[in-house]
């Protein structure tokens, strides 16, 4: 037979390239425990010997020794006759001679004999008295390090059986591909756990290393699965197993923080999702509560419907459409709605002082306007998991909505300003509508866009407007058609709302960036706001006045009222401790929004 080809042109063959593996790597490997696991795995006995065993049949299933004749004797035998009547040639009779010595016979027997024979293994018989209601057992080694199993255990209620209840994406377990759910655990390492609780074996489990031996009862036999689509989540709460007392397993359980990007592995149970953060690089997959189950959970720790405080701010920032029946007094409010700067050599238009509270006077006088119910704090919206995908704007496309949001002093309009002053080729803000007469010096479209109460009434009915209020018997507005004339011209729209109406807004058509503008500690507060200024409520004349310990206050406690009520919603969170730093890091945010990539809802590319 000819030798095995060595050299360039060989092929290594699986136990060689396994033999090889660890050292090709080591660079790659950076734990010395990672390196040690590798080399005490492809080093192992019984591996190698599978290894060549798996060869060996390969190769002899791949050349398939299949015999030209298994008669090669009596071919032979017949061919010496056949000849012998023959005229005799020197070939002629050197055949004869060869054919008939007995060595060549001989080989030419056994040749037949081997050709004649069936070399596939064959299995023996069923007994006869077996019994068709008896349990088949499977025996399984996994080699486990470090790493969790992969699998979580329960004792069946009725038979009391010990059976694999869960197998992790990802896992040790579910990487064999040789336990499955509804296998009944019999031995581990050799050690009956029938007498054992669930939470012994895991003991067993966890304190064992190397090599572990199963010994398992099938369950029904499962269909292979379907191959889903991959599944992203953006989780709009905080999680820690650690922490959570109805996980069947907390070592099993995936800890994560809001805003986390999570990769759906399996949905199977109803209440408990597998998933993994999305990038990480570690395949095993962890528990996390599902959407429904969480929802529950939160809607009964849910409080009492609370309301942010509608106060003064030195923004635009109109009331909202509704609120409750005890919202606080407008009666005492300073509005100046003609507020034009000039300053730096170009109308900013759509700035104007919002509606401004005097303390002294919210719980005495009269509502301003008519209201019937909050949307400030929607009990049906609860935070849990928002399915995402990544999305990058085309070049062409429209900029998507750029939404701020904040407290009343925190800085927005500052912040709004320097943007539009920076590049007012590219930043753009809302014209108000308003129901009142337009002044001499005005243009419609400029300062405002003037149309009348009816028209305005009949907007607000057919909802129009994503904030309006009502002062001094004129209403004034932002409307929806504002915010996409803006978009329209290729520009990026800055709008600042109250948080209650982002929801509105969150729709393919927008696809708003929402940017929480907070304020600092108190202490930064003093320090930075010594000497700025505040529109007081006390008079009719939008006068200025000193910030006080009491407006920092407010300021911070409706910022976290804020982010506790809505802070899923936000992307991005900038603290405006200094403005010039807070500027280059909102600038910053808004061309990488432009640019990068960005996880955004699902409904927002497929609507």
């Amino acid at each position: 037979m000819p030798a095995l080809a060595t050299g360039a042109g060989h092929e290594p063959g699986l136990y060689e390239l396994l033999a090889a593996l660890p050292s090709q790597l080591q660079p790659h490997v950076s734990r010395p425990e990672d390196d040690a696991f590798l080399q005490d795995m492809f080093g192992e006995r019984s591996l190698q010997s599978l290894v060549k065993i798996h060869e060996r049949l390969q190769h002899y299933e791949e050349s398939k020794p299949i015999p030209v004749l298994d008669n090669a004797a009596a071919l032979a035998h017949q061919l010496s006759d056949e000849l012998e009547g023959k005229s005799a040639t020197a070939e002629i009779k050197e055949l004869l001679k060869l054919l008939d010595k007995p060595h060549v016979k001989t080989l030419l027997s056994v040749h037949d004999t081997i050709a004649l024979k069936s070399y596939d293994p064959e299995l023996p018989p069923l007994p006869e008295d077996i019994d068709d209601d008896e349990d088949s057992v499977k025996i399984i080694r996994l080699v486990k390090n470090k790493e969790p199993l992969g699998a979580t255990i329960r004792r069946d209620e009725h038979t009391g059986a010990i059976l694999v209840a869960r197998i992790m994406r990802g896992g040790a377990a579910d990487r064999s591909g040789l336990i499955h759910v509804g296998d009944e655990l019999k031995e581990v390492n050799g050690i009956p756990v029938d007498d054992k609780k669930p939470e012994e074996i895991i003991r067993i489990l966890a304190q064992s290393q190397g090599a572990i031996t199963f010994k398992v009862v099938p369950g029904v036999k499962e269909e292979a699965p379907i191959k889903e689509p991959k599944v992203f989540m953006k989780a709009l709460f905080d999680y820690e197993p650690k922490e959570d007392n109805a996980i069947p397993c907390k070592e099993a359980g995936l800890a994560f923080k809001k805003g986390a990007i999570l990769q759906i592995m399996s949905q199977d149970d109803a209440t408990w999702w597998q998933a993994k953060h999305e990038g990480d690089a570690n395949p095993r997959a962890g528990l996390i509560p599902s959407k429904q189950f969480q929802e529950r959970r939160l809607a009964l720790k849910r409080p009492a419907t609370t309301l942010l405080p509608q106060r003064t701010s030195s923004r635009r920032s109109y009331a909202p459409q509704t609120c409750t029946t005890d919202c606080v007094s407008l009666d005492d409010v300073s509005i100046e709605f003609d507020d034009i700067d000039y300053s730096s050599g170009f109308h900013l238009a759509g700035f104007r002082r919002s509606f401004r509270l005097s303390r002294r006077d919210k719980k005495t006088n009269k509502s301003m306007y008519e209201c019937k119910k909050s949307e400030m704090y929607d009990m049906a919206d609860v935070p849990t998991y928002e399915e995402v995908t990544p999305y990058r704007r085309p070049n062409g496309a429209k900029h998507r909505l750029v939404v701020l949001v904040g407290p009343s002093g925190v800085g927005l309009n500052e912040l709004k300003r320097k943007l539009l002053i920076s590049d007012p080729q590219h930043f753009s803000v809302t014209i108000p509508h308003t129901s009142r007469a337009k002044k001499n010096q005005e243009t419609d479209g400029v300062e405002y866009h003037f149309i009348s109460k009816h028209l305005f009434e009949t907007d607000i009915h057919n909802n129009k407007f994503i904030e309006y209020g009502e002062y001094k018997g004129n209403y004034y507005g932002t409307s929806l058609d504002s915010v996409r004339s803006v978009l329209s011209k290729n520009k990026v729209c800055l709008l600042d709302v109250q948080p209650h109406t982002i929801k509105h807004l969150r729709t393919a058509e927008f696809k708003p960036l929402v940017v929480f503008v907070k304020p600092p500690t108190m202490e930064r507060l003093r320090e930075t706001r010594s000497n700025a200024k505040i529109i007081s409520g006390k008079d009719d004349k939008g006068t200025v006045k000193p910030f006080m310990d009491e407006d920092f206050e407010e300021m911070v406690s409706t910022a976290q009222t804020m982010e506790a009520q809505y802070g899923h919603l936000f992307e991005k969170v900038v603290v405006n401790d200094e403005l010039s730093a807070a500027f280059g890091e909102l600038r910053l945010a808004l061309k990488k929004v432009e640019t990068d990539t960005h996880w955004v809802p699902v409904s927002w590319t497929h609507s």
